[in-house]
């Protein structure tokens, strides 16, 4: 795959303070890339710094393999804090004043309204648009020259829980295109169900990166009962690693390549039957919470 980004060893201080620390990273091509992190951890000064809107304080970063240019930032498109359109202006009129500026067609207009659902509210003042339509109006307008990578900075922030969901399926869209996009977000729950890939930061360091399909590989962690106290034979089995009781449930945390069939399979032979075997599904919030905890 071809890397649409590279950093290496980016870093920025604000006096004494290190926003963000040698950091080095790689988003290839396709990627749905999200940053993680606490307020503070260094997402927007980043992303700022990806956007040639802070300078680094040493480091470097290459976009499609060059180094950032004017004409490098026209295949970006970005939605960085509060996008700052004219309240009494329709969304159509905000975007014929974008597309200006950034040399678009109002071909392009039409097309990005229609991705974004706007097309029936084009006509309407921007005042009169919720928070969601807001946003997608944004994003619209970050779309106008029709970029390579999307860079989106807390997407969902502020929005009610249909926001959200708009917001998710609008980046799952726009991504099906092959269209790279890098977003900063909190809402692990969110990145989750959108990203491809995550990094975790922490006080201006990342600590982790990876695709979110390994957020459930690795150890399992299984739900089990059955009549009387089993929790002494399911101690005895060789790949247990720790067994708790909790909410009613033998909480049974396997050793990395044994599944729950494996227990359910000494379980028999030990002439006990489970009423109850689900194996829970790691969450990114739980790994998440798990990755700053090591890196204290």
């Amino acid at each position: 795959m071809k890397a649409v980004l590279q950093i290496e060893n980016l870093t920025k201080n604000f006096g004494r303070l290190c926003a963000v620390n040698k950091m080095n990273l790689k988003v290839e091509a396709g990627q749905v890339f999200g940053m993680l992190g606490p307020n503070g951890s260094g997402k927007t000064t980043t992303l700022g710094m990806l956007m040639s809107v802070i300078n680094p304080s040493s480091g470097s970063f290459k976009w499609f393999g060059e180094e950032a240019t004017h004409e490098t930032r026209k295949k970006i498109g970005a939605v960085l804090e509060h996008p700052i359109f004219y309240p009494y202006l329709t969304g159509q009129k905000n975007l014929e004043l974008t597309a200006m500026i950034k040399g678009a067609t109002k071909d392009q207009i039409a097309e990005v309204l229609q991705l974004v659902e706007l097309t029936d509210r084009r006509n309407d003042k921007y005042k009169t648009y919720s928070l969601g339509m807001k946003q997608r109006l944004a994003i619209a307008s970050a779309l106008l020259n029709d970029p390579l990578v999307l860079i989106l900075d807390e997407p969902t922030n502020g929005l009610d829980p249909m926001g959200i969901a708009e917001i998710r399926e609008l980046i799952k869209k726009i991504a099906s295109d092959g269209r790279t996009i890098i977003l900063a977000s909190h809402l692990l729950d969110e990145v989750q169900k959108v990203c491809t890939h995550f990094a975790v930061l922490k006080k201006g360091n990342m600590v982790y990166s990876g695709p979110v399909e390994d957020v459930n590989n690795g150890s399992e962690t299984v739900e089990v009962n059955a009549e009387g106290d089993i929790s002494e034979v399911l101690s005895a089995f060789d790949g247990v690693s720790a067994v708790n009781r909790e909410n009613g449930f033998y909480e049974v945390k396997l050793k990395d390549g044994i599944k729950s069939k494996d227990l359910n399979k000494f379980l028999f032979e030990q002439g006990v039957t489970a009423s109850h075997l689900v194996t829970k599904k790691r969450s990114l919030e739980k790994q998440f919470l798990e990755i700053l905890a090591e890196s204290k």
